[in-house]
């Protein structure tokens, strides 16, 4: 495990998290008009969550764990940003959705909720999440760890094969790399896809971002992230691609299919932009 880089990554997204929610508006106001930032697919994998507790892992600034606790779980989101928890915590506040926001790394809250015989029913994790981890396996374990008997994990993200290409589709990225890559911080995706990340509209917020911390991302194939939960002790259930990415548009020519559902420019061959995973703990 590279803990000194899951620390450069933490100064990186408590800038990046400034930028990103600077685009966002008034998110309160959002959530206490009814608003909801998950996508049909995420809600259609959770299902009917209500009395149910769920541990929502990389929450980020904590709106989907919010939109989730609306549904009626009892909701507890883990961020290794200061900033994102921060904000998290009084946006929930100021919204009037009940839910709970840990500042962590996310291998040390497997082991301190581990110790206090913590256990959920589901446990969560969405878009851009597996690249900030160092040790597949151990994440794989802390999760099953997590999970009451018959608990689920419901996960989706962007397709690793994607992330093979640069921003104008051509070949460039290794999927069989095994080494941390670095780089220049993380950006300002949400500015970048504009209103597909902001369904309540992208607002101008901070302009021309630059990281002043660089971070390290880690590549997971999925064959890697299948065996891993396996090897856990997880059972799959279901595993789904998709020939497109919600609300991000990290390449040139994406174009909004319906509902915010970005697919490559038109004529280009469709390929995997999106999976999800569902694993049961016996």
């Amino acid at each position: 495990m590279k803990k000194e880089l899951h620390e450069a990554n933490r100064l990186s997204w408590n800038a990046a998290t400034v930028a990103h929610n600077s685009h966002k508006g008034d998110q309160a106001a959002f959530f206490r008009n009814g608003g909801s930032t998950l996508f049909p697919e995420e809600t259609a994998l959770l299902g009917d969550v209500k009395g149910l507790s769920v541990l929502h892992l990389q929450c980020n600034a904590g709106q989907d764990s919010l939109s989730i606790a609306r549904l009626g779980a009892a909701v507890t989101g883990v961020d290794i940003s200061d900033e994102a928890i921060a904000f998290a915590t009084q946006l929930a506040a100021q919204s009037d959705i009940s839910a709970r926001f840990v500042r962590s790394d996310v291998y040390d809250h497997f082991r301190d909720a581990q110790a206090r015989g913590e256990r959920h029913d589901i446990v969560f994790c969405s878009y851009g999440t597996l690249c900030w981890l160092s040790d597949l396996s151990a994440w794989a374990h802390g999760v099953s760890q997590q999970l009451k008997p018959g608990g689920r994990f419901v996960f989706i993200d962007f397709h690793p094969f994607a992330m093979v290409f640069d921003p104008s589709w051509k070949f460039h990225f290794d999927y069989f790399n095994d080494a941390p890559v670095p780089e220049e911080g993380v950006g300002d995706y949400v500015s970048q896809s504009g209103d597909g990340l902001v369904p309540e509209g992208c607002e101008r917020g901070v302009e021309n971002f630059s990281n002043p911390h660089p971070s390290f991302e880690f590549s997971w194939g999925v064959g890697q992230v299948t065996t891993a939960l396996s090897q856990a002790g997880l059972v799959i259930e279901r595993l789904d691609e998709y020939p497109y990415a919600n609300g991000w548009k990290p390449f040139e020519g994406m174009r909004d299919i319906g509902g915010r559902r970005m697919a490559p420019p038109e004529g280009m061959p469709r390929i995997p932009l999106m999976y999800s995973l569902v694993a049961r703990k016996p």
